[in-house]
């Protein structure tokens, strides 16, 4: 039987395609380039789900999906993104499983940001 083993594309609307697509670029490493983003390498599940038409999860305003990143260094990735101008939730959490941080990009999505726990 055939499965989806991976995320095959993250999309999301922008007033400013180009603009959006280099402060991802810039700030979060996103790999630049039309073949698509590889990724670092990670370890860690990815998860599909959905919440409730009424969940805060994703912030104010009505957004409808949020991209979930999974990066190496938290305080380091927060550090750049702030000397960068973004906003950035103060709330963060931290779980048996990682740690989680929120922010803004420049167009107002809201974006969450995991530091998978160290594996035992």
């Amino acid at each position: 039987m055939g499965k989806v083993v991976g995320v095959g594309g993250i999309f999301l609307k922008a007033r400013d395609p180009k603009a959006l697509k280099a402060w991802y670029v810039e700030n979060l490493g996103i790999p630049d380039g039309y073949s698509g983003f590889e990724g670092p390498e990670s370890y860690g599940t990815t998860v599909f789900t959905f919440f409730p038409e009424t969940t805060p999860y994703f912030g104010e305003g009505d957004q409808r999906a949020m991209v979930n990143f999974r990066v190496d260094s938290m305080e380091e990735v927060l550090a750049r993104l702030a000397q960068a101008g973004a906003r950035i939730d103060p709330k963060q959490e931290s779980h048996s499983y990682g740690k989680f941080a929120w922010l803004w990009d420049p167009e107002g999505n809201r974006v969450e940001l995991w530091e998978p726990a160290p594996e035992s």
